[in-house]
């Protein structure tokens, strides 16, 4: 149920709201919005009277959600979210008008790599930084990443370059260690459905980036995001990044038609991974420029100062000049569709702190 709260409500009286709530033992969640605050109510398994609540001082009205999923749902909140990622120099919005860009190795090879990476994605106008410390492989033999010493490398690529970090968590066990150093939490296509996890990222002050898993429909995507809501975490980002398919010619297939269908029934923003979606270099950047047109609210790309030596997916990576083109043909099309990229290229390096910081701890920081 959703209880709809009239525009003069106060604190106090959607207080009110959440503290009646509780007392049906049930647990409140409050989305504000442009015009209207709305109460979610979560933990019931059945139909609630909306006379319960449409007595309570500045009530509108009592509606029942049609959706099995509820908080994500635009049934909830009309409007798009936008989240806010990061703090200070590398805050980034991802929603909205503006396009998000997300680019990066695969995995953390070593220092001198990521920074290679680094510096360039940001001269191409990126503001968020992709890699793996944690990496689930299909085969137990692959390169697993380097795990807390990839981590300190990420600190040390968001001190030096102004990058806010998006890296992968596979565990619950390890996620308290991730959050020190992440401002973006990623949850991984293989643990879409891994609940312990999503209830997890759930409890954490860090935004959760959601990929959608190989097999998965609409439905089951937006289910996993109700979990992380449910525990408290309402910034969620959703990512399509292709599906199994017959398709013999790509290595999955980017499912664009789960960009504007997500958007008609989820007020959460979504992106798009033409990198996992494909599986090809040659198929990145056309795949980006339709994510673009569809609706997508940012892109994650792999990019990788040498593909050809890299020690995961380096065959789906882009060469940095080839990021600079994507990005350049991205501008473009955003323009079309009433977006904007909101970095250009630089002609040097940013300006930052030591460029040869020691590597520090970072502290989790309470999402917006």
């Amino acid at each position: 149920m959703l209880v709809v709260m009239k525009p003069q409500a106060s604190e106090d009286d959607i207080r009110a709201v959440c503290e009646k709530i509780q007392v049906l033992g049930y647990r409140p969640h409050v989305m504000p919005g442009a015009e209207r605050t709305a109460v979610g109510i979560t933990g019931n398994h059945g139909p609630l009277d909306p006379a319960e609540f449409e007595t309570l001082p500045n009530v509108a009205e009592a509606i029942r959600v049609s959706k099995p999923y509820k908080l994500v749902s635009r049934e909830i909140k009309a409007e798009n979210s936008v989240i806010r990622v990061g703090s200070g120099a590398c805050e980034v919005t991802i929603g909205g008008k503006k396009l998000a860009i997300i680019a990066g190795p695969c995995a953390i090879e070593s220092r001198e790599q990521a920074f290679a990476a680094a510096e360039r994605v940001r001269r191409a106008g990126a503001r968020l930084f992709r890699g793996g410390a944690f990496k689930p492989r299909t085969s137990p033999y692959s390169f697993q990443g380097l795990g807390e010493e990839g981590l300190k490398i990420l600190a040390e690529v968001r001190e030096r370059f102004g990058l806010a970090i998006v890296t992968e968590t596979i565990d619950s066990e390890t996620c308290e260690l991730v959050e020190e150093y992440a401002d973006v939490l990623q949850v991984g296509a293989r643990n879409m459905q891994n609940f312990s996890l999503l209830k997890r990222v759930g409890r954490s002050k860090k935004p959760v980036l959601l990929k959608r898993g190989m097999s998965a429909t609409l439905e089951e995507f937006l289910m996993a995001a109700e979990y992380i809501l449910s525990e408290g975490n309402y910034n969620v980002i959703l990512c399509e990044r292709g599906s199994r398919t017959f398709a013999d010619h790509t290595r999955n297939t980017l499912d664009l038609s789960v960009i504007p269908g997500a958007k008609d029934l989820s007020h959460l923003p979504i992106i798009a991974d033409p990198s996992h979606g494909t599986g090809r270099r040659d198929k990145v950047t056309p795949l980006a420029r339709a994510a673009v047109a569809v609706g997508a609210d940012g892109l994650i790309v792999e990019v990788h100062p040498h593909p050809d030596r890299a020690l995961s997916d380096g065959f789906q990576s882009l060469y940095p000049e080839q990021f600079e083109e994507l990005m350049a043909e991205v501008r473009a099309i955003a323009g079309v569709v009433g977006r904007t990229v909101p970095y250009g290229p630089e002609a040097s390096e940013p300006a930052t702190s030591s460029s040869d910081p020691a590597p520090s701890r970072r502290t989790a920081q309470p999402a917006p």
